[in-house]
């Protein structure tokens, strides 16, 4: 694999989360769960964000994506968010557990929805959801967004719809290839960056 392995990205999932650790073992960036479908947000959102930028990491945001107006649930999220400078922020475009998943029209209203109201397209993860949903197709819209690549293997699938991937979450820290913990921290979702330190900064708008 290659890339650099400096992002995690995390929820109210994870427990605990020290920072200042993170940072000390090498990591430049972290992506926060924000916000889910319509109207609900993440419990440690505020919380892991004031705590990450006074360790001095980068900050990003996600929303998942679920059933429901994409307009809505792109409000929903920059509520959550704020003000978004210097925030990287991304779309969670896959199967949704507990409910409806979100339809590729409704991504197309969200992603729409948060260029117009911040001047940037988000990013959009995916995996084996994006593949399914457009076969062999393209989309001009979806392919704006720098995309995250979800997949738990040696090697890079990416769709045809984007030349290469930005940001690769390689393991769930369970799943996926070495190396899954960080070392004197723990297990978490970890992903690589297509450049280098220099690259990411530039790329994350700091």
């Amino acid at each position: 694999m290659q890339g650099l392995n400096a992002v995690v990205d995390i929820s109210h999932y994870n427990a605990n989360v020290d920072f200042d650790k993170l940072k000390a073992a090498g990591i430049i960036g972290v992506i926060h769960k924000a916000t889910q479908g319509l109207s609900d947000s993440d419990p440690t959102y505020a919380s892991h964000r004031e705590a990450a930028k006074a360790a001095g990491l980068l900050w990003g945001a996600y929303h998942f994506g679920t059933d429901g107006g994409g307009v809505e649930q792109a409000i929903n999220f920059l509520n959550v968010v704020g003000d978004p400078s210097g925030s990287l922020l991304a779309l969670d475009f896959e199967s949704n557990p507990t409910g409806p998943s979100m339809s590729l029209e409704e991504a197309r209203a969200f992603i729409t929805q948060i260029k117009t109201a911040t001047g940037r397209f988000p990013g959009f993860y995916s995996g084996h959801d994006i593949k399914q949903v457009l076969g062999s197709g393209t989309d001009s819209l979806l392919a704006s967004c720098w995309f995250w690549l979800a997949q738990y293997g040696p090697t890079a699938v990416v769709p045809q719809n984007w030349k290469t991937w930005t940001l690769w979450q390689y393991t769930d820290g369970m799943l996926g290839p070495d190396p899954k913990e960080i070392p004197g921290v723990g297990r978490y979702d970890r992903d690589l960056f297509n450049g280098s330190e220099a690259g990411l900064r530039a790329f994350w708008g700091t």
